[in-house]
């Protein structure tokens, strides 16, 4: 059964939104201080709603030569997964829930990533799949030829004391061309492609996207509620850069 509504005794979960490009460093040091204090009882959960700069991202299977043209900076994220792209028009999600009070099953917990992100994409008429090969949610491109498919949302995802970090990447306007720059997560087949709202024709706002994300979430997860992005945000270093020739080899 796909859904982690959280018990009676758990308060809802803190929903922020960042209206300006959130420096990829200070994102990852604000969500392990945060997943900290979940962990250790002081902080509720929290989805947090940004974008980030250009930028390409490491996951621990990522591989040297999935990166092909290094224009923008490579960070180790230290989620699973492989090599994406973050950058304006993409809404990221990160998703710092407690599992050990929602029900220790990650896998559980991607499965409903999935859902979330496929009943929102059903908001705006697009049919989001899943694909037992491929991470990620897909959509069918017939008009490309037979077999074609294009990926419009990504997971990944970290868990420390059975909190979660990390969490979704989902397409709405972003510059298609720059995911010309690796193997988005390690899948170089010609007929699997990228794509985004805007790009199947549907000029969809980030706001309306957003609304969307929050009313799936309840349904699946359960009630947020609104938090003032926080001041920290642009402070912290936290991850460090890297440079192609050290991502890991095969």
């Amino acid at each position: 059964m796909i859904g982690l509504t959280q018990p009676s005794d758990l308060a809802a979960a803190e929903w922020r939104v960042s209206d300006a490009l959130v420096p990829y460093e200070a994102a990852l040091a604000v969500m392990e201080a945060r997943v900290a204090a979940i962990a250790a009882g002081q902080a509720p959960e929290l989805v947090w709603l940004i974008e980030h700069p250009p930028l390409y991202t490491a996951g621990t299977s990522a591989q040297r030569e999935d990166v092909l043209d290094a224009r923008f900076p490579v960070y180790e994220a230290g989620r699973g997964g492989q090599m994406t792209y973050h950058g304006p028009g993409q809404r990221v999600a990160y998703v710092m829930l407690d599992l050990k009070r929602r029900g220790p099953d990650v896998r559980k917990f991607v499965v409903t990533l999935e859902e979330w992100l496929i009943r929102t994409l059903a908001v705006f008429n697009v049919r989001g799949e899943r694909r037992d090969d491929r991470i990620g949610v897909w959509v069918r491109r017939p008009e490309k030829g037979d077999g074609y498919e294009d990926k419009i949302a990504a997971i990944g995802i970290r868990v420390k004391q059975w909190v979660t970090l990390h969490g979704m990447a989902l397409n709405v306007e972003p510059d298609l061309r720059h995911f010309s720059g690796i193997v988005p997560c390690g899948v170089s087949e010609q007929r699997y492609g990228v794509t985004s709202l805007v790009d199947l024709g549907l000029p969809v706002t980030m706001p309306e996207v957003d609304m969307a994300l929050r009313r799936e979430f309840a349904e699946l997860f359960g009630a947020t509620t609104d938090q003032a992005v926080a001041s920290t945000e642009n402070k912290s270093p936290g991850a460090r850069a890297l440079s192609s020739s050290s991502l890991p080899s095969r």
